[in-house]
């Protein structure tokens, strides 16, 4: 077991049925909580993500924006629900005489990139701003 939990590998695609059963067979050990399992999931990959069109200072302040605005700013939003950031967000100045950023996120998917094609082009609003999300096509 490492630190994200139980890896089990398989010789053929699994199936949510497939799933079901190994979350059943976990939960049902007696060395295991079954508080802490979460529901099994496929592995998946990582994927990069950018948003554009943000003020780089924070609204009504000289402040600079900073990663954990951003990641409340995005648990706050539904288009990023059941969406799992890997690392800190990271914000990038456009131009030292511009006050735009472009905010890079990194997310795990699964091999379909469903989540991650659900969040391109999506826009949302942050008090009177509206950001864009648009996907790197960059896999790890």
């Amino acid at each position: 077991m490492d630190q994200h939990g139980i890896v089990i590998t398989t010789n053929k695609m699994a199936f949510l049925l497939d799933l079901q059963t190994i979350e059943r067979y976990i939960r049902n050990t007696d060395h295991i909580n079954s508080d802490t399992i979460k529901m099994p999931c496929l592995s998946q990959l990582r994927f990069y993500l950018k948003i554009i069109d943000i003020s780089y200072l924070m609204e009504n302040t000289n402040t600079p924006i900073n990663s954990s605005v951003i990641e409340t700013i995005l648990k706050n939003n539904y288009i990023f629900n059941n969406v799992l950031i890997v690392l800190k967000p990271h914000i990038i100045k456009v131009s030292s005489k511009l006050d735009m950023a472009i905010v890079w996120l990194d997310i795990w998917n699964i091999q379909s990139s469903s989540k991650a094609k659900g969040l391109i082009n999506q826009c949302f609003n942050v008090g009177s701003y509206i950001w864009g999300a648009n996907m790197n096509l960059d896999v790890l």
